[in-house]
Parts: C-alpha cells; structure tokens; sequence
C-alpha cells in the first residue's frame, strides 16, 4: 500500500497489473485528473483507453480533477466448492488494486476503483463512501466505456424490448451496434482473441446494457427506472462488477467462471439444497392439447397431477410441475396479473390431496406462480405463498413473469431496473427462508449470485423451446453456450420426443433432444414433453433422460464454433460416469472425439446418435443406440445430421 496524504493528491498516476500467469496486463490511468484502463492480453490490446466515472444527479459529474489519495494492492487464491453447478470445485486466483480518489475541489467528494486481474479477464467496481456533504445518491448515468475495437463482431440480443432476453441472436460489428444491447455481449476480435462483457453481483441497481456513445465506444447504459434515474441509492454503496472475459477460443470463454468468483460466498446454511429433474403439465397447452384456463381441458386437474405423478414414478423421474393450478387464467390471462390468486386453487385442483399423493409415492412438487408482472399483487402474497407451499411440502418454484413491463410501486418499470432487481432478490432470499428453490422464468439476467444464494437453481433469460414451431433455428443452441450460458445455467425445456408436432414442430432431431441435457446445464433440469411419448416414440432414447445428472463434478469443452456446433463432456457429481453432448447448426458433421480426457481404464458406452438418414426436417427420428466398450485415449468418430446432435454415457467398469 502506498499513501499519498501527506501531500497534494496526484492527478497523474498509473498503475499496472497483471494477471496471476503474467498473460492480462490491465493499465490503470489517471491523466490530469481523469481515470480511465486498457486492457491487453498476450500483447494483444483487447480494450483501448476508457473512460470511468459516475453521473450524479444535480452534482458535477464524479470523473473530473480527480487525484489519487492511496493505492491498495494484493494478490489471492482459493479454490471453494459449488454447491451445485457445471464444476464442483472452482479457483479463484487474482491480483486485486483499488484505487482511493478525491476530488481537487471544494466539494472533495470520494471515489474508490476496485480492479480484480484473473487469468482470463478482469472485473472492476466503483466503490461511494460516506461523503462528507451527503449519505445518498441519485446515479443519473455510468460513464464506463468498453472500446473495443469497432470492427470487431458480436453477438447481440436488443435490449428495452416487449419479450426481454427472448430474441435471436444477431452476427454484427460494433460500429453497427446503433441500439441498446444486453450482456453478456461476446465479441470476437480482430487479432483473433474473444471476449465477453457482462456484470457480477447485480444488487440494489438497475442492469447494464451496453451502448455505442457519440464517440463511437461502448458504454455502459444502465436500465432506468420510470422516472429516468438509474440507481437511488445510500452511502455507502458498491456497484455491481464490471467483467470483461478474455480467451483465446470461444471454448476458453465457455470454462469462465470469474462472475461467480466475484460474489460471496454463502452466508447460512443451503446444503438443503438439491438440483432436480421434473416433468410437467406444460408441453400439453402449448400444443393446445389442454389449457391453462379451466374447463373441459383444463391442464391442472387432481386428475391429470395424480396420472403425471404414476408417470414419475414409472420413469423413475423425481419431480412434476404443476402450471395452471390457481385462479388467474381465464379469459385474458396477461391482463388478469394485478388480481392473480397465489393462494387458492381451481376447483378442479386439490393442490393438498395432490401433494400428499406426491409424497406417499416420492415425488416432489414443482409449484408455478405466473405474475404477469404485476409485482405489487405478487409481493402482497408472496411470503403467505411461500409459506403455503412450505406446509404441503413443496420446495421448488417456478416464477414467471411474462409482461412486458413490470408493476411496482403503481409504475410501469422494466423487469431490468434497480426495483424489478431488488424484487428478484426479495423473492430469492425469501425463498431462501422456507427452504425452497427457483426456477425463474421471464427473471434478470444472471450475474453469479447463485453462489451466495444456491437456491437459485435456474432461470430462463433466452428463447427457449417455447420458441418452437418457427421461431427457433439450428444454430440457435450453438451461440447459447457462447452468450447466455455464461451467464449461468437455462431453463430450455428440453426431452420433446413428439418432434413432429404440427402445433410446435421442431428445427430438431431426437438425438438433438438429448444432447440437450448435457450441452445446456441447468440446476432444474424438464423433460418437457407429454410421458406418454417418451413409451410411444421411443423408450430406448428415454434411458438416456432418466440415466442424466443434473449436478456436475467436472466440465471440459471438447469443440465449438459460435453458431456452428458446440461439444460437450461432464462427470457425474459424486461418480466416473460421463455424459458427452453435442449439437449442430443446420449442417451436418462428423467429428473425431478423442477420448484421452478419460482416466485410465476400461469403460462402457452408450451413444445416442443421428442415423445418416436424419434431417430435423424431414426424418427427425432417426436415431442410432449402440452399446460398446473402449479404453481411454480411444478414439470415435460421431455423426451429428443438420439440424442434429448426439448424446453418450460413459460409465467405468
């Protein structure tokens, strides 16, 4: 630590740090007076000088005639264990410099940068003490620039839009970029390497998205509440992190784990927490075989609970959603959130004699809470819902909030802004309380905190298969891994065997369905088709469902190519059995898969594999199992069909 208060605080300043391997070099520059950071990697530039600094509300902009008053630096290194996730043990190494700033003024107001240097990127925070005029705060605008190179491509989701995260990704460069995108936003750069800029412990603070500014840099734009301000809050107060991931491969981002890194660790006891695989009376309204609304086809019934719950026992499957078991959905349902009951069911639905049917036979309970967004009558009662729930013995749910807007506070204010943030968290900790887990669907983007709270075992956040039936095309699942799933594990619903559906069909194969299980992790994984299906279409191809895990001891990405394919291998939390997943674009593919990630010995496999004669188009069932034995180190050869995919367990004899 050095200390500059025996003196006039410098306005000029820099500081370099490096990365714990020597490979990421971050320059922190303080130029008469103003702050800003480059970033280079190998001696590559991967981020040109940027400006930092804070818009406050009726202030002089806190960027200005800055000087340094004390610089802190030190070096850490960890490895801490998941309680659930891709990798059971995840390393934390970094280099770590703040940076203490006053204004050389009379306002002398302070200001703190905290830069984190790992192995594959950086995070940085701004930091507000107590000011010596003033607790609180009115953040009208972040200054936080990210020039990148503008020639450089990305893969862009609009932000500020009706359906939130559920767009299709978009190929660009930069310089087009003329509109407000989300995060993670990855880039790959001119001189070969690629990035990803997101965010890690969003709390108490409206989302970033990302802008090109009028000088033409990416800049953070931090989604408003309705009245314009980005962020009330009291002294004193740390921003989210700002991360930029660094690789040299796409794959080298897929393995990034700093979001998580960057949050706390838990602070109470969560080893109640459990992943969990489900079916659901789900799929069944979306083909319009029956409805969310009450009626002749009403989907959840005492009826059809109790048929799904022999279904999961039969499959061996642990647990059922029920969606459409309380009052709300009839006539239009979108427009029903502000009176939506969360505590009472339909008629037709004895949500206690479901429960206690579920448990006498070993089946947990997923319950569904559709809010519409309207927060206001959700929040009124969340806790007696929870506690509802808690008392049948239900400890998953599934929230969703399917509006375009939110209602909070009697405003209309975007699902991303500081109150829709600090409503997903309410909900989150709450949850926490009666030991119950989410699956957040329509949720914020995901910024890490599972680690602080595992309870959060999911979320949704993209186009999922919902989107079936047109909206959806192959190459869809091969940018997830590249851009949303760093952002942690999805909801997508996958296991459709009924892929031929006229209602919602397919851009799929079924070898595709599986491999689904592996390629897209989730901590609440839905084998979402109707069960009769999985008997009807092909009970060979269900093995693989039943047989998958949903916590992982190890993830190693084999091959990928944003858009084009992505391959996958994880180990069973716990056991040597592996799970190998991999999915193409509308191009079919043989790819060599060397076995030598494999320890030592003997083992059997089982592959899941597209016949020759596959298309998602026009023969999407066609499906090749083989069964054989191999040592590690061999070598095999997979075919994936356009629009296909594979799926293999590994297990050691």
């Amino acid at each position: 630590m050095f200390n500059f208060f025996k003196r006039r605080p410098k306005m000029d300043f820099e500081k370099k740090i490096t990365s714990p391997d020597g490979r990421i070099l971050l320059r922190i520059i303080l130029k008469s007076g103003h702050l800003s950071y480059v970033l280079f990697k190998d001696n590559k530039q991967i981020v040109k000088n940027s400006i930092l600094g804070l818009k406050l509300k009726g202030q002089k902009p806190l960027e200005d005639r800055l000087g340094i008053v004390r610089g802190a630096e030190k070096s850490f290194s960890e490895t801490w264990e998941t309680v659930w996730g891709e990798d059971r043990l995840v390393q934390n190494s970094y280099n770590e410099f703040a940076i203490y700033l006053t204004e050389v003024t009379s306002e002398g107001r302070l200001l703190t940068l905290r830069f984190r240097v790992f192995n594959d990127g950086i995070g940085f925070r701004y930091e507000l003490p107590p000011q010596p005029s003033f607790y609180r705060v009115e953040i009208e605008d972040e200054l936080t620039e990210f020039n990148f190179d503008l020639n450089s491509y990305a893969w862009k989701i609009p932000a500020y839009q009706p359906d939130r995260y559920e767009y299709n990704y978009e190929k660009a460069p930069i310089y087009d970029l003329d509109n407000s995108v989300h995060t993670p936003l990855t880039i790959e750069l001119k001189n070969g390497l690629f990035a990803s800029i997101h965010e890690a412990a969003l709390y108490d603070y409206g989302e970033m998205t990302l802008k090109l500014d009028h000088w033409k840099a990416l800049k953070a734009d931090i989604t408003p509440l309705s009245d314009g301000i980005k962020a009330r809050v009291e002294l004193p107060f740390d921003t989210p992190w700002r991360v930029i991931m660094v690789a040299d491969s796409p794959l080298g981002l897929v393995t990034n784990r700093i979001t998580l890194n960057l949050n706390e660790p838990p602070k109470e006891d969560f080893s109640w927490v459990r992943p969990l695989k489900f079916i659901g009376i789900w799929w069944a309204m979306y083909v319009g075989e029956w409805t969310w609304a009450s009626g002749e086809r009403h989907g959840a019934t005492t009826e059809h609970a109790f048929e799904y719950i022999n279904y999961c026992k039969k499959l061996g499957i642990e647990g059922l959603l029920l969606e459409g078991w309380n009052g709300g959905w009839d006539g239009d349902w979108l427009a029903n959130g502000r009176t939506t009951d969360f505590l009472h069911s339909m008629p037709d639905c004895d949500l206690p004699r479901i429960s206690a049917y579920a448990a006498k036979n070993g089946v947990k309970l997923v319950g569904h809470q559709e809010t519409v967004g309207y927060v206001d009558n959700y929040e009124a009662q969340l806790e007696n819902s929870y506690r509802l729930y808690s008392g049948l013995g239900i400890n998953y749910i599934k929230p969703g909030y399917a509006g375009s807007m939110m209602t909070i506070q009697g405003n209309r204010e975007y699902h991303h802004s500081q109150l829709g943030v600090l409503h997903y968290q309410r909900a989150l900790e709450l949850a926490a309380k009666y030991h119950i887990c989410l699956d957040v669907h329509e949720p914020i983007k995901g910024t890490g905190i599972e680690r602080t709270f595992p309870n959060l075992l999911t979320r949704e956040g993209a186009r999922g298969q919902e989107y079936e039936g047109g909206a959806l095309n192959p190459s869809h699942a091969c940018i997830l891994p590249f851009t949303r799933l760093l952002a942690g594990g999805m909801d997508y619903t996958p296991g459709i065997f009924d892929v031929e559906n006229s209602v919602k069909r397919l851009s799929s194969t079924l070898a595709r369905q599986l491999a689904y299980f592996v390629t897209i992790p989730s901590g609440m994984v839905m084998a979402a088709d109707r069960p009769r299906f999985y008997d009807e279409v092909n009970p060979r191809a269900f093995k693989f469902i039943h047989d998958v895990p949903t916590n992982w001891e190890q993830s190693i990405p084999l091959f990928g190519k944003i858009g084009e394919y992505y391959v996958v291998a994880r180990r069973e939390r716990g056991t040597n059995n592996w799970y190998v997943g991999g999915v193409t674009n509308d191009l079919a593919r043989r790819i060599h898969l060397d076995f030598n990630f494999l320890p030592p010995g003997l083992y059997n496999v089982e592959l899941y594999e597209d016949d020759e004669s596959a298309h998602y188009r026009d023969n999407p069932l066609a499906l090749k199992i083989k069964s054989f034995e191999m040592k590690s180190g061999d070598g095999l050869d997979v075919y994936m069909a356009p629009g296909g995919g594979f799926a293999m367990r590994i297990a050691k004899v």
